[in-house]
């Protein structure tokens, strides 16, 4: 993942850092970054690192879990796709996507990209 803004306050942010740059207000007397900004930006980037790191071992353990619950679908001749299960669960995100400021659009993209993935496994642990 990189730090570019998914949503609309860290876009609003990065715009507002960014007009900063553009008028030279963080720069330097010597035409670079200014050493608070250079300061700023490390920080930020290492939050930013450590919430990726979060959610690959998230995206790790949920897949644990679906590896699990594709086994128990094989066994019992079980389709690996679950559409009613999918709808609710892409509703579900989105709702709590926009309650934490999140673009619900973006939410459902990522879902929907898990889910495929979740299938695909499912079929390739059935055909196993």
């Amino acid at each position: 993942m990189t730090d570019q803004p998914t949503n609309s306050a860290a876009t609003t942010a990065g715009s507002t850092a960014g007009s900063v740059a553009a008028t030279g207000a963080a720069a330097d007397g010597n035409g670079g970054i200014a050493e608070s900004v250079r300061a700023e930006l490390v920080s930020l980037r290492e939050s930013i690192d450590n919430i990726d790191a979060a959610v690959v071992h998230m995206l790790a353990e949920r897949f644990k879990a679906t590896q699990r619950v594709g086994r128990l679908k094989a066994e019992h001749k079980l389709p690996a796709a679950d559409p009613a299960r999918e709808r609710a669960q892409i509703a579900r995100l989105r709702e709590l996507a926009a309650g934490a400021h999140l673009d619900p659009v973006f939410a459902e993209k990522f879902l929907n990209f898990i889910i495929a993935e979740v299938i695909r496994h499912h079929e390739a642990i059935a055909q196993s």
